[in-house]
């Protein structure tokens, strides 16, 4: 089971559409939402950005920060759509999520036991959790 963390907090995932990876993208028709692994170049998915409606990217340790350089490459390139950052991204690292351009986290059960809710809501203002604000301020 997985639990999703917004700037509101925890709730169900309500994506309820197929995943694809890079290798089983259709190269026609209408594109399914994408499973991005954290060494992808996101130039590979420039073309077909406007067709895909979610994408989500792999954190496979909390220490590989790659997938906050694809989230911000790919808003960059003017993807628009929601983006989803999975696996193993801790409440410390939520503002920077969403600094990058991830709209949510999508964590398991153990990690929202051990992160509880209240953690991961203390960084949902993450626009003031940065160091800019603090020398603005």
């Amino acid at each position: 089971m997985t639990v999703i963390v917004t700037d509101a907090g925890f709730g169900p995932d309500t994506f309820e559409g197929e995943f694809a990876t890079l290798e089983t993208l259709p190269a026609n028709g209408a594109a399914p939402a994408l499973d991005l692994a954290s060494d992808t170049d996101p130039r590979d998915v420039a073309c077909r950005l406007a067709e895909i409606p979610m994408i989500r990217v792999d954190f496979p340790s909390f220490a590989d920060g790659r997938g906050f350089s694809i989230a911000r490459a790919l808003r960059r390139m003017g993807y628009s759509g929601r983006l989803r950052a999975r696996g193993h991204v801790l409440a410390d690292q939520y503002a920077m999520a969403r600094r990058s351009g991830f709209d949510e986290v999508e964590i398991d059960d153990d990690l929202a036991t051990r992160q509880p809710e209240a953690q991961w809501r203390a960084r949902a203002d993450w626009k003031a959790h940065d160091y800019r604000s603090r020398l603005a301020g």
